[in-house]
């Protein structure tokens, strides 16, 4: 399964697995870094609960609770969550289907309650935040290894631990984000974080991995945050009761579920 995601279903950016002493002595570069992240086993399928805490400047908490289904079909990935809690969001569900052609965009769908209504998410409308978070909806996507060019800028050891630091910078000029820099541990390829910076070149938001589990056989991230620096708001990210290959049915991941609900 090749994803980007934020964490799990989000996981974007960066969860791994190990890798051998023979790669770990090679001379890598940017690109052969981010291309290995990319393609790091997660399983063909995962279910898992996800918490989601909205907090602003003031400490302010607002939690959403979701459950969240993913699925890799070969040349297409497929997730789906539904919100479960609060009342101001239930029933609302976001499908997500990324495709392993380099050409093909990823699709993109929220199903809003009150409206009774699906809406594709419009290329347009992808810098807009995802639910008030601070993941916009091109974060939950699945980036291409080649939309960006990664250069390995430096080496640094935190805490005893040694990283890669890469920065990708866009190859669309209009792309939402002028560069990333991203902190790659050299044993296991997970992250310590992630830096996006805006149009004008200033840091926006930092993404930082908290905690990651071994689950059948998986790394897997069970909790990140991302926070928005410039708006003193941040979002934190908890999966609990991950399951791994459970053989979940491909008619879980369609507009008409996302409808039904679970």
């Amino acid at each position: 399964m090749k994803i980007l995601k934020i964490t799990s279903i989000l996981v974007a950016v960066i969860i791994a697995s190990g890798i051998n002493s023979q790669l770990q002595s090679q001379e890598l570069t940017g690109r052969d870094i981010v291309e290995k992240v990319y393609n790091l086993p997660t399983g063909e399928d995962q279910i898992s609960n996800l918490t989601m805490t909205l907090i602003n400047k003031s400490g302010k908490e607002r939690i959403r609770k979701i459950k969240q289904f993913s699925k890799d079909m070969g040349d297409v990935e497929k997730s789906i969550m539904f919100f479960q809690s609060p009342a101001d969001v239930k029933n609302t569900s976001f499908m997500s289907w990324t495709y392993d052609d380099e050409s093909k965009s990823d699709d993109q769908w929220i199903y809003l309650p009150a409206l009774k209504k699906t809406k594709r998410i419009s290329s347009d409308s992808k810098s807009d935040y995802f639910m008030g978070s601070d993941f916009t909806y091109d974060d939950l996507g699945d980036r291409k290894l080649d939309d960006d060019t990664h250069e390995l800028t430096g080496e640094e050891t935190i805490n005893g631990i040694d990283y890669y630091v890469v920065k990708s910078t866009p190859k669309d000029e209009e792309y939402m984000y002028t560069r990333t820099k991203t902190w790659i541990r050299k044993d296991n390829f997970i992250g310590l974080k992630k830096e996006f910076y805006d149009e004008d070149e200033e840091l926006l938001k930092v993404l930082k991995i908290k905690m990651f589990e071994e689950i059948s056989g998986f790394l897997v991230i069970t909790s990140s945050e991302m926070e928005n620096v410039q708006k003193n708001h941040r979002t934190t990210m908890v999966l609990s009761n991950v399951e791994v290959n459970t053989n979940i049915s491909s008619s879980k991941f369609s507009e008409r579920m996302m409808a039904r609900g679970m």
